[in-house]
């Protein structure tokens, strides 16, 4: 069995949580102080997701680089492989604001985003 701890990062109050189980299978969860905790740990323990944000290169822009996010959370796993695919793409200005510049990055569901024009 295994016992992660996690700080909820849902509300101010920043509960220790504890979660015990297996991988795919959760026996207890412990130290929360609201249902949002609890949610929190269990998705933390379970599948871990982080929306992902960073710079492109940008042609025939003011700036060099341009920043993007994910329109979505995508899996901590796939985090590093959407980076090198996010660190090999540039692109072409103009651009609008939340454009959809890479889409499905790396068959995730999620697309890369810009945030500025």
């Amino acid at each position: 069995m295994n016992t992660e701890k996690f700080t909820c990062v849902v509300c101010p109050i920043g509960c220790e949580v504890t979660v015990k189980g297996q991988k795919d299978n959760i026996e207890k969860i412990t130290g929360f102080k609201c249902d949002r905790g609890k949610k929190y740990a269990k998705n933390e323990f379970l599948n871990p997701t982080r929306i992902l944000t960073s710079t492109v290169k940008i042609k025939n822009h003011d700036l060099p680089v341009i920043s993007v996010r994910t329109d979505k959370p995508v899996s901590k796993d796939e985090i590093f492989d959407c980076m090198k695919i996010i660190r090999n793409t540039e692109i072409e200005a103009p651009i609008t604001m939340n454009e959809v510049i890479i889409k499905d990055i790396n068959n995730t569901g999620v697309n890369i985003i810009t945030t500025k024009k």
